[in-house]
């Protein structure tokens, strides 16, 4: 194989070298060898100091090639560190000095209220009681609380509050009791979301009694309750318990479901307090509302026009069970005003120990309430 006919190396400088070598007349073509023995081996000298003469300024253009790339890339890296070190120092005059810290993620907004009033007066019309003899009557009841709320960890609260409510009864020539008032703690542990708990336990202790705190008026309602999803933002379930000492009976259940159909209509079936939530906007609510309220009094004498009735010291479990309408504006910053009327179905005076209860008929009620949050 000829020597002319062997690859070229890939760099351009030596390419060059190769093609200006090639067009020269050499006495490398196979077509050139000379005869005899003397010139044969001047032939070979003279083909090895031109093929050492071709490695040798090949390896130099090698190497003045890549001395020249070197030097080029390193030129164009001092070049750009000056440009940016002058653009650098240009900013931080104009900028000022810059302080570097690392900056602590703010905490979440607590979205719940922690101070908690409330008021209520409702007063239930003159309606006659089922046995002839006891007459007729009306109730008038006020209710009024104070809460506040600790922060535990995440939406875990501790809640703690005072609460005072009371019955007055008229027209009670029958002498049942002329009114029932009880005055107690809040102590809850409650999951607040949005200001509605949506899991919890609280402990009422305190004074449930007619006219004279005894230490047998002291009780202790609680309850404990969780909310846990059915259908995923949709529908919820509410599963309860209550609690007391001198409840009929001493454990009750509660609960229902919570259907929430769209942004402005809900069903909250919820029993003691079932209402279906018509909300257009933030500032009104309309509920179509049911409730079933009962609570237990230590009581003085009764002794009653009926001699069936004569009791001392006895415990009365009194219920109202409502249906009605309600109206509630909230357009206020930290105030919303409630009102409401209509029908008490029941009222209902239970000496469950004795085995006596005294209902009266339907009558209408009316309601006006208070709440701040803040």
């Amino acid at each position: 194989m000829c020597l002319s006919q062997k690859r070229q190396h890939s760099i351009p400088e030596i390419a060059l070298v190769n093609s200006r070598y090639s067009r020269q007349k050499s006495l490398t073509t196979c077509s050139e060898r000379p005869k005899g023995k003397i010139a044969r081996s001047r032939y070979w000298k003279i083909l090895l100091a031109k093929i050492f003469l071709f490695r040798y300024t090949s390896f130099t253009l090698l190497i003045r090639y890549v001395d020249v790339r070197v030097a080029l890339t390193t030129m164009k890296t001092i070049r750009e560190f000056f440009v940016f070190f002058f653009l650098t120092a240009i900013t931080s005059a104009f900028a000022g000095p810059t302080t570097f810290e690392a900056q602590p993620s703010p905490p979440p907004a607590d979205e719940n209220s922690h101070e908690l009033f409330s008021w209520e007066t409702t007063y239930t019309f003159r309606s006659d009681f089922k046995e002839s003899k006891l007459g007729s009557g009306d109730s008038l009841y006020d209710d009024f609380s104070y809460d506040h709320r600790f922060l535990i960890t995440g939406k875990w609260y501790f809640r703690a509050g005072v609460e005072y409510e009371r019955f007055d009864f008229g027209n009670s020539e029958n002498h049942l009791p002329n009114h029932l008032q009880a005055i107690y703690g809040h102590l809850a542990y409650e999951y607040i979301v949005k200001d509605h708990a949506g899991a919890g336990i609280e402990l009422d202790p305190g004074v449930y009694f007619q006219n004279r705190v005894t230490g047998d008026a002291f009780d202790i309602p609680s309850k404990v309750f969780v909310t846990f999803p059915l259908k995923k933002d949709k529908i919820f379930a509410v599963v309860g318990l209550g609690f007391a000492i001198y409840q009929d009976p001493i454990v009750a259940p509660g609960g229902g479901i919570i259907w929430l159909f769209n942004d402005q209509l809900r069903l909250e079936g919820v029993f003691p307090k079932p209402a279906l939530v018509y909300q257009p906007n933030d500032n009104w609510q309309f509920r179509l509302l049911g409730e079933l309220f009962f609570q237990s009094y230590r009581t003085d004498d009764v002794i009653t026009t009926e001699k069936k009735l004569q009791l001392h010291n006895a415990v009365v479990q009194y219920s109202e069970d409502r249906v009605g309408v309600q109206v509630k504006y909230s357009g206020f910053k930290t105030l919303a005003i409630i009102a409401g009327a209509g029908c008490t179905v029941v009222r209902d005076f239970d000496f469950f120990r004795a085995d006596q209860a005294k209902r009266t008929e339907p009558a209408p009620y009316l309601r006006i309430s208070a709440e701040a949050k803040f």
